[in-house]
């Protein structure tokens, strides 16, 4: 009897144990189902929130909105359970009283081994809804991947071929620089030439205006030589003239003393005739004497002017000839000078509008490599930003239903121990 007593207090207790799970949870069925919903609702509104940022199509919006709804439809069930809570002690007095039939517990075994069913048959259901949501997140990731992988070969296709660009622009500016350097050199060469070709014609016009100098020298030492040569020579006319007028005198003393013996002889016949003929010879004899010196010094000093002037002449003129040399030599080099700046100037403005043609390409090209390593790493960043918040809303979501099911299992415990 004590046998059967307690076994039947084994069912009554299991029954209220029952009737005290439907009345915190009701029923088994209705909380697992109520449990899954609220698992798939939590799981969709991760979903939603890891798709915010990626754009939603109709279909994502509508599955957003439903799960919106169910996760606030759990809620509410949630809050109704916890308000049943407080009827708890009228639910066990009502189940003391009617928790006493063998039949319960048969049915209670059926409907648990139901409800074990249907949480096997849900929980392969939600299993296989996560492997599909699983693998659809895969295959996004995937494609997401491709496109990265697409985007990052165009970007390096991209590079390359400015690579490539830049190389075959240096190559060019190379040749170009090389062919400028031949040019530079060429005029170089050009400016030596004309250098040494002006430098001869300096020697040239040194040794012509050296040998102006030296002919001038020796016309000058001519000259002094020729006046010298004219003093001598007219020292000697004077030493001749002096002789001569000695001779004459002398000549004279003779005619004299030749006239006086005549004189002394004619005197009485021809006295005044010869003295009047002797006169006028000696002064025929000065006169014609007189007139040919000065004629002899008059073409002299003709032929000694005509030198001068025709050496003054030839001075003049070779010094003349030397000023055009030079002046027509400074303006060739004026000249050369000037076209060898333009073409210098010309040079070094073209050299400096490639270099920064070059910089601002070199710019651009790091501005934009600069962009492609952002755009890059901010992918990189937000890829890791996402996988962090799925990780920390699957934590989120595991830690709720773990202090969830705590608590039940909690206020479960607790109501037993009081109806023991």
């Amino acid at each position: 009897m004590s046998s059967n007593s307690a076994h039947s207090r084994r069912y009554r207790r299991r029954a209220l144990t029952s009737q005290v799970d439907e009345a915190l949870f009701g029923t088994p069925k209705q909380v697992n189902t109520d449990a899954a919903e609220e698992r798939k609702a939590h799981m969709r509104q991760a979903d939603l929130s890891r798709q915010k940022n990626q754009g939603l199509s109709e279909l994502e919006e509508e599955a957003r909105e439903r799960a919106q709804y169910l996760l606030e439809r759990a809620k509410a069930l949630r809050i109704e359970q916890e308000d049943e809570v407080k009827k708890l002690n009228e639910l066990i007095l009502g189940a003391q009283c009617h928790a006493v039939r063998d039949a319960q517990i048969l049915e209670k075994k059926q409907i648990q081994s139901e409800l074990e069913e249907e949480e096997r048959r849900l929980d392969a259901f939600m299993e296989l809804d996560r492997r599909r949501a699983l693998e659809a997140q895969e295959k996004i990731d995937q494609l997401r991947k491709e496109q990265r992988m697409q985007g990052k070969m165009c970007i390096l296709k991209q590079i390359e071929e400015r690579l490539e660009e830049q190389l075959l622009q240096e190559e060019m500016k190379e040749q170009e620089g090389q062919q400028m350097l031949e040019n530079m050199e060429r005029m170089q060469m050009e400016e030596l030439e004309s250098m040494e070709r002006k430098k001869s014609e300096k020697s040239k016009l040194q040794l012509e205006i050296q040998k102006i100098n030296e002919d001038s020298l020796l016309a000058k030492e001519h000259r002094k030589e020729e006046e010298r040569m004219a003093d001598l020579r007219a020292l000697d006319y004077t030493r001749q003239k002096l002789e001569r007028e000695a001779e004459y005198e002398d000549e004279q003393r003779r005619i004299k003393r030749e006239k006086e013996k005549e004189v002394a002889r004619l005197r009485t016949l021809q006295e005044r005739d010869r003295d009047h003929k002797a006169e006028q010879d000696e002064l025929r004899a000065r006169r014609n004497q007189e007139a040919a010196e000065r004629e002899w010094r008059r073409k002299e000093k003709e032929q000694i002017k005509k030198k001068l002037e025709e050496e003054e002449k030839l001075k003049v003129a070779r010094l003349q000839q030397v000023s055009y040399k030079e002046h027509m030599l400074s303006i060739e080099a004026s000249r050369e000078r000037a076209e060898f700046d333009r073409v210098l100037r010309t040079q070094q403005e073209l050299i400096a509008w490639e270099k920064e043609q070059e910089e601002r390409q070199r710019q651009q090209a790091l501005c934009h490599g600069e962009g492609v390593r952002q755009q890059v790493r901010e992918r990189e960043m937000q890829a890791i930003v996402q996988r962090r918040e799925r990780f920390h809303e699957a934590e989120r979501l595991n830690e709720g239903e773990r202090a969830r099911r705590a608590r039940l299992d909690e206020i479960k415990e607790k109501k037993i121990k009081e109806l023991k």
